[in-house]
């Protein structure tokens, strides 16, 4: 499985569908797999992994703006090492009516990697957070590729907790930046992980 800082980059963006398989279908079964090669959570705990009901409504087609000559900052994480990232671009979208607008990010880290040069990823907070999933946030992640001119889709049912998550004080997870704390709530993808660490 991919690693970073930490974090599982388990990005299954290219998960494609399973000819004759429905969204539903396509998507449990990325659970499955998620959750049987995850390397942090081991044994019987995977059993405590949780998601949200698949929810197609939360793949989401967004608008996507570049954002040139965006300077590089160091993202607050939740351990002692902070790394630089720049914005991106900027999504919008709607959720119920709301107008929602996440910045994606870029690690200059991963930028000298061959594996990984064209990396992006969301992490975000929402109304559930603390709540029905972790409290620091959760994560999607991207490719460049995967940007259509100026629409990139979005799978929400696709998001992820960092390795923070499941054990505390070990890792160095990004924390969301402001822009990325959103007062609507997301409810797909996984939940919080109900074992005391």
């Amino acid at each position: 499985m991919r690693i970073f800082l930490a974090i599982a980059f388990f990005s299954l963006s290219n998960f494609s569908f399973a000819q004759g398989k429905s969204f539903k279908d396509s998507t449990e079964s990325y659970f499955k797999k998620y959750v049987k090669d995850h390397e942090v959570v081991t044994g019987k705990d995977k059993e405590l992994m949780s998601f949200f009901p698949v929810n197609e409504k939360l793949r989401i087609n967004c608008k996507f703006e570049r954002t040139l000559n965006s300077q590089w900052f160091r993202m607050e994480s939740s351990g002692p090492v902070r790394r630089n990232y720049r914005t991106y671009g900027i999504i919008h979208f709607t959720i119920n009516d709301t107008a929602v607008t996440l910045n994606i990010y870029q690690s200059q880290d991963l930028m000298t990697s061959p594996q990984y040069k064209d990396h992006l990823f969301i992490p975000f907070t929402d109304a559930t957070s603390g709540e029905e999933t972790y409290e620091s946030g959760r994560y999607i992640d991207l490719e460049i590729n995967d940007i259509k001119t100026d629409k990139i889709l979005i799978d929400f049912n696709r998001a992820y907790n960092p390795y923070c998550a499941y054990v505390s004080g070990k890792y160095n997870c990004p924390i969301p930046p402001a822009e990325n704390r959103l007062s609507i709530a997301i409810r797909a993808g996984e939940k919080s992980f109900k074992k005391a660490h």
